[in-house]
């Protein structure tokens, strides 16, 4: 690839970046110029989908300072690809291609070396048929958007049919929510890029499941929806509808509920607690101590969201 052949595109009108979407469709009848079996070589497929999209930044010399982001990937994707993306979540609370999925998916790259990922905001895939309908409620868009504030990128999508989709734009109390939200995901900044950094240079996820840190805890072990952020903050975040609080497991230590102050936990041993979660305040904690916990809080305090 040379510097002409994306003359016009999106560098040459300096964008910021890109969503490098697909990449995992090689049909198994496909004759590829290398001879290749299409089926053995379909996950070296979207490997090289992400090689392409980073050697455009590498030859315009803007590799510092573009974000294109694959939702397809294999063993050495990582290495090549700046960010992930979940895919394409129904618009709906469902454990297996809804907003659990995401948390589920979340937790699950982490673990198998997809360190920076994130999802799209509110899901993605609507269903408009006589039979079967999946529309984006405005409970759930306003948990995604609590759910996505904790994770790398903060970001919206109206879905493939927006008409049937509650959006952040439909409404003052929605769209006051998603601001409130984008203020607290850019609060903890200075943590994310911490955690970014460590991520370029360990490959440990900035979004983690409980037992990377609490290995000796068998209890950690069962929780399906609840993650860190690092090694700081402990999210739970409301997955079902209608509902104003949530059970939480803390380990052992005390934690400071980001929004009350109110100390939780347990000195002696992990424990479970249910506490108060309506919308707007998700269940959010950080360690008693923490200095990221400490500088997260008062920048919610000096940008008025406490």
């Amino acid at each position: 690839m040379d510097e002409g052949s994306y003359q016009g595109g999106v560098l040459a009108q300096r964008a910021a970046g890109w969503e490098g979407d697909f990449g995992e469709g090689l049909p198994y009848d496909a004759v590829l110029s290398s001879g290749a079996d299409p089926k053995s070589y379909h996950n070296r497929y979207a490997e090289e989908w992400a090689e392409v999209n980073r050697e455009a930044i590498r030859e315009a010399g803007r590799e510092d300072d573009i974000v294109f982001f694959n939702r397809s990937g294999y063993s050495r994707s990582p290495g090549e690809s700046t960010l992930f993306w979940l895919g394409d979540q129904l618009v709906d609370w469902d454990e297996h291609d809804g907003i659990k999925s995401a948390v589920t998916g979340l937790l699950s790259s982490g673990l198998s070396g997809y360190s920076l990922e994130h999802t799209d905001i509110g899901g993605y895939t609507a269903i408009d048929h006589p039979l079967l309908k999946y529309h984006r409620s405005k409970e759930l868009l306003m948990r995604w958007t609590e759910l996505a504030a904790f994770t790398v990128v903060f970001r919206t999508h109206e879905g493939n049919i927006p008409k049937v989709n509650h959006q952040i734009y439909s409404d003052e109390e929605t769209l006051r929510h998603f601001s409130r939200f984008a203020k607290v995901y850019a609060a903890w900044k200075p943590y994310r890029m911490e955690l970014v950094k460590e991520a370029s240079e360990t490959g440990l996820p900035v979004v983690r499941h409980p037992f990377t840190h609490y290995p000796a805890d068998p209890k950690v072990y069962s929780l399906e929806y609840q993650f860190m952020v690092g090694i700081e903050f402990m999210v739970a975040p409301v997955l079902d509808p209608g509902e104003k609080s949530v059970e939480v497991y803390l380990p052992t230590g005390m934690w400071v509920h980001l929004w009350s102050g109110r100390r939780h936990g347990s000195l002696d041993n992990g424990v479970y607690e249910t506490v108060g979660a309506p919308i707007g305040i998700p269940a959010v904690f950080y360690k008693e101590g923490s200095e990221a916990g400490r500088q997260f809080k008062e920048e919610l305090q000096r940008r008025g969201l406490l």
